[in-house]
C-alpha cells in the first residue's frame, strides 16, 4: 500500500507536470502560430514591396531611357545647329574672301585708272604747253612779220 501511495503520488505528480507541460505546449503553439502569422503578414509584406520595387525599377529604367533619349535628341540638334553655325561661317568666309578679292580688283583699278589719267592729264599739258608755246611762236613769227611789213612799207 506504501509503494502504491508512493506509486500514486508518483503519477499524481508525473500528471501534474503532464498538465504544466501540456499548457506550455499549448503556450507554445499559440506563440508558434503568432509568429506563424508574423512571418506570413512580413512575406506578404515582402512580395508587396518587391512589386513595387520591381514597378519603381521598370519606371526608373523607363525614365532612364526617356532622358537618355531626350539627351540624344538635344545632342542631334546641337551638332546640326553646329553644322550649320560652320556651314554659314564658311559661306560668309567665302564671301568676305571674294568680297576681298573684288575689293583688291577695284583698287588696282582705280590706281591703273589714276596713272592712267594722271599720264593722260602730263601728256595734255605737255600738249598744251607745246601749243601754246608754237602759239607764242606764231604770234611773235606773225609780230616779226608785221613788223617787217611796216618797216618795208
Amino acid at each position: 500500500q506504501e509503494e502504491k501511495k508512493q506509486l500514486t503520488l508518483k503519477v499524481e505528480e508525473l500528471e501534474r507536470k503532464l498538465e504544466s507541460t501540456s499548457a506550455q505546449n499549448i503556450e507554445f503553439l499559440q506563440v508558434i502560430a503568432k509568429r506563424e502569422e508574423s512571418i506570413h503578414q512580413c512575406q506578404l509584406r515582402l512580395e508587396e514591396k518587391s512589386r513595387e520595387c520591381s514597378s519603381l525599377a521598370r519606371q526608373l529604367e523607363m525614365a532612364i531611357e526617356d532622358a537618355k533619349r531626350q539627351v540624344e535628341q538635344a545632342r542631334d540638334r546641337a551638332v546640326s545647329r553646329e553644322r550649320a553655325a560652320q556651314s554659314k561661317m564658311l559661306d560668309l568666309e567665302t564671301q568676305l574672301s571674294r568680297n576681298k578679292t573684288e575689293l583688291n580688283q577695284l583698287l588696282r583699278s582705280k590706281e591703273d585708272a589714276e596713272h592712267r589719267y594722271e599720264s593722260r592729264l602730263q601728256d595734255l599739258r605737255d600738249r598744251l604747253e607745246q601749243s601754246e608755246s608754237t602759239n607764242r611762236s606764231m604770234q611773235n613769227y606773225v609780230q616779226f612779220l608785221k613788223s617787217s611789213y611796216d618797216n618795208v612799207f
